[in-house]
């Protein structure tokens, strides 16, 4: 899969799941850092990407604009883990978000499981 990693996530997260087998870019090596999340947003789509942040503010951004992309994995609540751990909880369930991330979802990860919202959202 193709990721954009948000700016509130550490570069390794991106260079880990580049590692594991993913295209994966940090909004860094984008020189995107501090971009609006509109931008992020339009990156991401433009470039076929799934973002991962821990910013609530896409579902919002996703909902007004009633939009069908880009994806994204909402890991705010995984937030005290380290890049590799982190990394490893999204690869572990990739398997199963990846047709809900192909067609448009939010996937938010919490401490008790993975909530999958269908794009647009109502």
């Amino acid at each position: 899969m193709n990721f954009l990693v948000d700016e509130n996530l550490s570069p390794r997260v991106a260079e880990l799941l580049t590692k594991a087998g993913h295209d994966a870019v940090h909004v860094r090596d984008l020189q995107a850092t501090r971009a609006p999340d509109t931008t992020i947003m339009e990156l991401a789509v433009a470039d076929s990407r799934t973002i991962i942040s821990a910013d609530t503010d896409f579902g919002a951004l996703l909902a007004h604009a009633r939009a069908t992309e880009p994806s994204v994995i909402l890991v705010r609540e995984l937030m005290e883990l380290r890049p590799p751990d982190l990394v490893n909880v999204i690869l572990a369930n990739l398997e199963v978000l990846e047709q809900h991330l192909q067609t448009g979802a939010i996937a938010a990860f919490t401490t008790g499981g993975i909530r999958v919202r269908a794009l647009p959202l109502r």
